[in-house]
């Protein structure tokens, strides 16, 4: 099977605090490009930025926003397509149906897609109210702060050295419990490709800030290769 893996879009409802950085009809020309070369394309969380809005708890009606102001992105989400799996910025989609990982078995191999904000050490609401502000740091227009903030929460599992990557340990650990042999994950921003033992971690990056990173899977051929253009 051939699969293409996107994450971390944080398609917003506008202004400062949407970091998506597309032009929407050029997205739509990466997401034509996708769905003519791979069969299925995993939207493997935070695709929606429903954190950042003006009052803080309202991410049902923030996720309504942002698919009001992406309206062709968001009909484009909802066909064959696409699976979507949540992350921790749009963990709203979860009382739609949007599941938290998906396992796939094709050609013989597992593999398992989750976006990987399990693996935050810091509470659920803690990290919410901290994206809030920081949504607001970037209204008021104090970009240096918000950017500091930014690189900070990288590093989360930026460190692209297996042996010290407390983030690829979990990722592994998860997909020995699932029986994987391959594990993608979104979450950090940093696209990464690495072997541990008999077993493949995948970072799918971001399509955010005007980046394009992807991630994509050849289960017959035994291919899997991360993309910072198309």
């Amino acid at each position: 099977m051939h699969i293409a893996v996107i994450s971390d879009l944080h398609l917003g409802s506008g202004g400062p605090a949407d970091l998506f950085g597309h032009d929407d009809h050029e997205f739509l020309r990466f997401l034509h490009f996708l769905e003519k070369n791979f069969e299925r394309v995993v939207l493997l969380g935070d695709i929606w930025e429903t954190l950042t809005g003006r009052h803080f708890g309202q991410a049902a009606a923030e996720l309504a926003h942002a698919r009001a102001h992406h309206r062709e992105i968001a009909a484009r989400f909802r066909t064959p397509k696409y699976r979507y799996v949540h992350g921790n910025h749009d963990i709203v989609a979860s009382t739609e149906g949007a599941p938290e990982e998906l396992l796939l078995g094709a050609n013989g191999v597992r593999v398992l897609f989750t976006h990987g904000h399990q693996n935050d050490p810091i509470a659920r609401r803690l990290s919410e109210i901290g994206v809030w502000l920081g949504g607001w740091v970037r209204r008021l227009g104090s970009s240096t702060l918000y950017e500091l903030g930014r690189r900070m929460d990288a590093k989360r599992g930026g460190d692209r050295e297996t042996a010290s990557c407390n983030f690829q340990r979990w990722a592994m650990s998860a997909a020995t419990v699932r029986e994987a042999d391959v594990v993608v994950t979104g979450h950090t921003h940093a696209a990464a490709r690495a072997e541990h033992g008999d077993r493949l971690f995948l970072n799918s990056g971001s399509c955010a800030e005007g980046k394009y990173s992807f991630c994509t899977l050849d289960t017959q051929g035994g291919r899997y290769s991360v993309h910072d253009s198309w």
